[in-house]
């Protein structure tokens, strides 16, 4: 099937958006977002368009998107004060410091991708190697020379995909005690080099 991948998605779209990243990211995010419903009200307020490719099927459906983070912005930006105005002040104060241990560090010449979601129908019909291959074009417009994503120990899937695609491992993070919060004990981050 073939899908259009285009930047960006319309309000209208957002709860679709939201409702396909949380469910590709709830096992990680889970406690420090949850419970559900609260979660994805947030992001489908919080979410930034600009940075977000999203794959549509014939019918105009999202299917999938690739969201990514450059110095201009991010497709998920939890401000502390969009927090404590979603979830309280309160409770930004054990949600944020959590959230923060999950946060990547931009390199001035890299794309970061902040996280990939194909919906369930749409897997195995080669639309994670197209969202993929649309971020790398999309880096390479905005003159940047590399892609960098992490990928969690308990998604080998993924992990393969990437590979074949050119992302070599560069370093791994273990999580310690917080596998407990987070559900998975190490991420590596690989590295897509564009030159």
């Amino acid at each position: 099937m073939h899908h259009d991948i285009s930047l960006g998605f319309s309000d209208a779209e957002r709860p679709r958006v939201a409702a396909l990243y949380w469910e590709a990211f709830a096992a990680k995010l889970r406690i420090v977002m949850g419970p559900p419903e609260r979660a994805i009200a947030f992001l489908t307020k919080n979410m930034h368009p600009d940075f977000a490719l999203v794959a549509r099927d014939p019918a105009g459906r999202i299917a999938g998107l690739a969201g990514f983070k450059t110095s201009k912005g991010a497709l998920t930006e939890g401000s502390l004060r969009s927090l404590a105005a979603h979830y309280g002040l309160l409770s930004v104060l054990w949600r944020a410091p959590l959230l923060a241990l999950v946060e990547r560090e931009l390199a001035p010449d890299v794309l970061l991708m902040d996280g990939i979601c194909v919906d369930q129908a749409a897997r195995g019909t080669g639309l994670g190697t197209a969202l993929l291959d649309a971020v790398k074009d999309t880096a390479r417009t905005q003159g940047l020379t590399a892609v960098r994503l992490d990928v969690i120990d308990t998604n080998p899937r993924a992990r393969a995909l990437y590979e074949r695609q050119g992302f070599v491992p560069v370093g791994t993070q273990t999580m310690g005690p917080l596998t407990y919060i987070f559900g998975f004990a190490s991420s590596t981050t690989m590295l897509c080099d564009l030159a």
